[in-house]
């Protein structure tokens, strides 16, 4: 199935039913009343999370979803039926905005997540509601109200661990080959990859962590040159990034520029990019000799003030990429535990004020 990231559509609730205006007539009871029922609640319309879905390919080819209208009341104080709501299923990830006004309704981030994008109307009321003393028989109903109409645009920003960035032939797709069971398109022309690609990656016995492969980035990718433009969103969801870089330098692209032109369309596209941890892989090491590289190291650091961890690896040799497999995993994992440390130390102050 075709990746798609970006949508638009339609969603229209349903219309509340009308009220009923109706009398009780039976035979040997003469003095009936007003008996007519309200109407029904119209159906909503909400997105919900599937983690089994990975793409919006589907609202690319129906735009327009309907929820069921409420029903009209009946006599005999009958209520009409409700409409039924409809769930729209999307990639859990899904980012929804309204197209009128820009504002964002909802953000997607769990499985089975829910949020209401168009209410459904209000059930109008019978008869047998506006009953008093004063007004025994009353004629008087209301219409339900109509059901909310909106223009959506959905934006997918896949969830993953781990982001893999670097230019066209760093050797990104092979490294994603190479630890995880994904099998991207390899080629060696640039721009094989024309779409996000996302693997799991297993560090051991229920120890693993997910990686994107973002298509190749260019210079000016964050003012839309390339391919790499429509995807550098994903990226803006990982917790880690690992940048990828030729060091052999067959096409004549020093190391050191490959290095500051991802980290400029970085900078670029969302300044917060530039401060979440970025490991660096110098990549294709096994064609160079260990002086060649540890001199590439001393030029990274010294030229570029690098500050993150440098890595050596190769595709093929497995020892490299088991140290980065590992010690990526433990990274997350550590990162993890500050998280639920200090999430926990905010819910015990709270209920700390509270009982204050």
């Amino acid at each position: 199935m075709k990746f798609v990231d970006e949508a638009n559509l339609r969603v229209e609730a349903g219309d509340g039913g009308h009220g009923c205006l109706s009398f009780r007539r039976e035979k040997y009871v003469p003095h009936g009343g007003p008996d007519g029922g309200d109407g029904g609640d119209g159906g909503s319309v909400y997105l919900i999370a599937d983690h089994n879905l990975n793409t919006l390919y589907d609202y690319r080819i129906n735009r327009v979803f309907k929820a069921e209208r409420g029903g009209n009341g009946a006599g005999k104080n009958r209520t009409g039926a409700k409409g039924e709501t409809r769930y729209l299923p999307v990639p859990v990830g899904t980012l929804c905005y309204s197209r009128e006004t820009g504002e964002l309704i909802g953000d997607l981030t769990h499985d089975g997540e829910t949020v209401c994008v168009a209410q459904g109307g209000y059930h109008g009321l019978g008869n047998a509601r506006f009953k008093s003393s004063t007004n025994q028989a009353p004629r008087k109903t209301t219409d339900g109200t109509p059901g909310e109409i909106r223009e959506l645009r959905l934006e997918l920003k896949l969830l993953a661990d781990v982001g893999l960035v670097g230019l066209p032939n760093a050797g990104k797709s092979t490294l994603l080959s190479a630890i995880s069971a994904a099998r991207p398109r390899i080629a060696d022309y640039p721009f094989t990859t024309l779409q996000p690609q996302v693997g799991v990656v297993s560090a051991g016995p229920l120890r693993s962590f997910t990686l994107v492969d973002l298509p190749g980035l260019i210079e000016g990718a964050a003012e839309g040159v390339g391919l790499g433009h429509r995807f550098l969103r994903h990226v803006q969801r990982t917790r880690l990034l690992f940048h990828l870089v030729d060091a052999v330098d067959i096409e004549g692209r020093d190391p050191v520029v490959q290095i500051r032109t991802i980290t400029d369309e970085l900078e670029r596209f969302n300044p917060e990019l530039a401060k979440r941890p970025r490991w660096l892989l110098l990549n294709k090491v096994d064609a160079l000799d260990a002086e060649v590289v540890a001199d590439l190291r001393e030029r990274v650091i010294a030229e570029l003030n690098w500050q993150g961890p440098i890595y050596t690896i190769s595709a093929i040799n497995p020892d490299s990429l088991r140290i980065l497999v590992d010690e990526a995993m433990n990274a997350l994992e550590a990162e993890s535990a500050r998280h639920d440390a200090e999430t926990d130390n905010d819910g015990a102050e709270s209920r700390g004020d509270e009982r204050a």
